[in-house]
């Protein structure tokens, strides 16, 4: 299979969350990569709210990048905040059953078959995570009992995080 990639740049407000997530199951979909689209879309949410949060400077937005070789899925969000020191590397926190925020990152854990941070250059950095498309298909085409999901049912990610 020959790679797959898209891209598209993100303004630096609010409603590019949900456009990110939009744009991610799109892409999924047009390479018939639906079985993946739940955990990506999280995926995408979290990173591209983490972006707008803590990793845009003023004035700059982020970029969603997908790519999909060999039956992997490869999703990146760039931001322009550098990672000048370890204090600003983005990592998993385990936040308390009271604290409001602050699961982004362990559930992209949770999710992904692997994730990680790259700086990018000129400025910035790229954090990415990458998803399996073989063990999904696998997954469902070896479970009977696997429930059925009707055809362009998303579930609602709308609120904070």
């Amino acid at each position: 299979m020959s790679e797959l990639r898209t891209q598209k740049y993100f303004d630096a407000r609010p409603q590019s969350v949900g456009l990110a997530r939009e744009f991610t199951t799109a892409t999924l979909s047009s390479w018939g990569l639906d079985r993946l689209s739940d955990d990506v879309r999280l995926c995408v949410s979290e990173l591209a709210t983490n972006a707008l949060v803590h990793g845009t400077e003023p004035g700059r937005g982020f970029l969603v990048m997908l790519s999909n070789d060999d039956n992997v899925v490869h999703l990146e969000v760039h931001d322009s905040r550098s990672l000048r020191r370890d204090s600003h590397r983005p990592h998993v926190h385990h936040p308390g059953p009271a604290d409001a925020s602050g699961r982004g990152l362990l559930l992209v854990e949770m999710l992904a078959d692997a994730w990680g941070v790259e700086s990018r250059q000129p400025f910035g950095k790229i954090v990415w995570s990458r998803f399996k498309a073989v063990a999904a298909t696998l997954e469902a085409a070896c479970s009977p009992a696997a429930p059925a999901v009707p055809s362009g049912h998303i579930p609602s990610l709308h609120g904070p995080h």
